[in-house]
């Protein structure tokens, strides 16, 4: 069983400190869950840039490599074509399926990846914490300590910044 608190936001500032108090407390946050994205709260969460951007240009060039040496092997070794006295190595001529593959290969490695970290597509076991998390609410989920130790600091922050439904639950993994 793993015990976790969780309260509703209004406004997003109200949420951005108290996440930001919570933190200077040492408090574990499990998530945070926004409507849309909060400026400053991934920040406030510490986390760290991601390396989406690096997946991207690494897929992308290989999503090069592949369009290039593809064409440039079926064009003047498998199948060269005599067409209107133009040579068989045409790189403008290459350019277009290039571009096109590498925006492929990056587009399909951002979203792998993205499912892979994320832990999510089949077979994933994810808990739905609370079914009106993301409609209009701003929700802060917290591990709490078996011992209760933290539970009444993490009332009073939420309470003082206005979270709402404030409910201790709890989970089997």
């Amino acid at each position: 069983m793993r015990r976790y608190i969780s309260a509703y936001f209004e406004d997003e500032e109200n949420l951005l400190r108290a996440t930001k108090d919570l933190r200077a407390r040492d408090v574990s946050i499990q998530d945070v869950l926004t409507p849309f994205p909060v400026h400053g709260l991934d920040h406030a969460l510490g986390y760290k840039r991601s390396n989406l951007p690096t997946v991207a240009f690494i897929c992308g060039a290989i999503g090069l490599a592949v369009a290039f040496g593809f064409q440039t092997w079926a064009f003047t070794v498998d199948y060269p074509l005599f067409i209107g006295g133009k040579p068989h190595f045409s790189i403008p001529a290459f350019i277009p399926i290039t571009f096109e593959l590498t925006v492929l290969f990056a587009a399909f490695g951002m979203a792998t990846a993205f499912f892979i970290r994320s832990k999510l597509g089949p077979g994933a076991n994810n808990v739905i914490h609370d079914e009106r998390s993301t409609d209009d609410r701003f929700v802060i989920i917290i591990d709490l300590d078996e011992a209760g130790n933290q539970d009444q600091i993490i009332k009073d922050i939420l309470n003082r910044e206005e979270g709402q439904n404030i409910q201790i639950k709890e989970i089997e993994l």
